[in-house]
């Protein structure tokens, strides 16, 4: 697709966040442990995903997560700040190829694949628009 020509692999993105108690697998229902919880260190890692190559690609167009397969190796508990890597691996048509990590102060807390496909925004929102009841 000669729009995303300007995605290349090895660009990278990151993602940083201060871990708080609403961050804790015990606040979101995902465990009863208070560290960080695994649905917030994806999000985490889909924002670098983000960051990494959304401000290339031409208005209309975003890049929505389709796939996640992340290893979670160690626990953050909350004050620790996390910051997320995401390198672009691979450009497929519209299919985006990325290598995620996740890192606190003292150790790689998470890392994995994450793709991304590239798509017009706006039919996008209008078919998830069509969803809702009619008013």
């Amino acid at each position: 697709m000669h729009h995303l020509k300007r995605l290349k692999p090895g660009l990278v993105g990151t993602a940083s966040m201060q871990v708080g108690d609403e961050h804790t697998a015990a606040s979101l229902g995902s465990g009863r442990a208070p560290v960080l919880a695994s649905p917030m260190m994806i999000a985490l890692m889909e924002a670098a995903a983000v960051d990494c190559v959304e401000r290339y690609l031409p208005e209309g167009l975003e890049s929505l997560g389709i796939r996640v397969e992340v290893e979670h190796l160690a626990a953050t508990p909350p004050g620790f700040t996390v910051t997320a890597t995401a390198e672009l691996l691979e450009v497929s048509g519209r299919k985006l190829i990325f290598r995620i990590e996740a890192r606190d102060a003292r150790e790689i807390v998470g890392k994995g694949t994450h793709t991304r496909a590239v798509v017009d925004a706006h039919s996008f929102r209008s078919k998830a628009e069509a969803k809702l009841p009619l008013h």
